[in-house]
């Protein structure tokens, strides 16, 4: 279950009109401090990170379902029960095992660097420009 004051984050962030990625770098970030706490491991950045977003969608950010799940089964896995209490503890148990080094500055960002070299030219581009009309938005309303 995510912290309330991450829950509150996010909503902030969506009133103030940010995209649902932005709000579900609050979770995601919430649980890159667990892990460093030792609250319990992560195999890899990218299960913190997927872990974070997964708290996001259940906290109800708007969120597309994971790649390379069928539809269908994304639809009945949001409207399913909770899960067992025997396989929650079974989870909690192998994540307190893992490795809590796996989410160190270097990992995040070597895993950041990997992110970013699968991305197209025009994705760069694409996002580059986004930036562009952020940072013009902001200056914008800094002066007004």
């Amino acid at each position: 279950m995510p912290e309330k004051s991450a829950i509150a984050r996010a909503k902030r962030d969506a009133k103030e009109g940010k995209a649902p990625t932005t709000q579900a770098g609050e979770f995601v970030r919430e649980e890159i401090r667990h892990v460093r706490e030792g609250k319990h491991g992560v195999r890899s950045a990218k299960q913190a990170i997927a872990i974070g977003l997964s708290k996001a969608r259940k906290a109800g950010v708007d969120l597309p379902p994971p790649p390379n799940t069928p539809q269908e089964t994304a639809h009945s896995r949001r409207h399913s029960a909770t899960p067992s209490a025997k396989r929650a503890a079974a989870t909690t148990h192998v994540l307190r095992q893992e490795s809590k080094t796996s989410v160190s500055k270097a990992a995040l960002s070597q895993q950041g660097h990997e992110s970013a070299a699968k991305r197209t030219a025009e994705q760069r581009s694409q996002s580059a420009k986004k930036a562009a009309q952020t940072r013009k938005r902001n200056k914008l309303q800094q002066t007004s």
